[in-house]
């Protein structure tokens, strides 16, 4: 961990949408022994383009060769370092928890604390999703975790910079008075 608190690099790379980009993206931090926590891809609001959310833990090494490495991939267009402190981090879990009749209110109950919504409900079961910061899910993972966990997948973080959140400066006009 290092000294500021921080345990993530957050890589938000924009690369051409063609086949094989995602191979050769990962298989670059591979080849690097560069341990990547989470990944997750898709494309942007211009069809032609991607973006790749890399989650890299700080225990590796720096990402400044890394970061050189990728721009030498022929269909990478854009790369931005996130500093977690400074964006908007979003992640979606989808879990299917044991809920027998007795105790399926606990459950429902926790769900609506964290916002979450049920998807689906069996006899013993109930499929829930939660969506948010990825502190929010890992809460939320391990509260469930004591009912009974039957199936769970997690997206992997997706992140965008914080907007500014300063006003633009109002310029006075001065008006006759009288």
């Amino acid at each position: 961990m290092s000294d500021d608190g921080i345990k993530h690099h957050i890589l938000s790379v924009l690369v051409e949408n063609k086949p094989g980009v995602l191979a050769r993206v990962s298989g670059l931090f591979a080849r690097r022994g560069y341990n990547i926590f989470s990944l997750a891809v898709a494309p942007t609001e211009d069809e032609r383009f991607s973006r790749l959310t890399i989650v890299v833990d700080v225990e590796s090494n720096p990402l400044e060769q890394m970061v050189k490495q990728l721009f030498k991939l022929i269909h990478v267009v854009k790369i931005t370092e996130l500093d977690p402190r400074e964006s908007v981090e979003r992640e979606l879990l989808l879990v299917t928890v044991s809920a027998a009749p007795e105790i399926r209110g606990q459950i429902i109950e926790l769900v609506q604390v964290f916002g979450g919504r049920i998807l689906a409900v069996g006899h013993d079961a109930l499929t829930i999703s939660i969506e948010g910061a990825p502190e929010k899910v890992d809460d939320f993972e391990e509260l469930l975790r004591p009912y009974g966990i039957v199936e769970l997948q997690r997206t992997g973080r997706v992140a965008l910079p914080r907007l500014e959140r300063t006003a633009p400066r109002l310029r006075q006009v001065r008006g006759k008075a009288g």
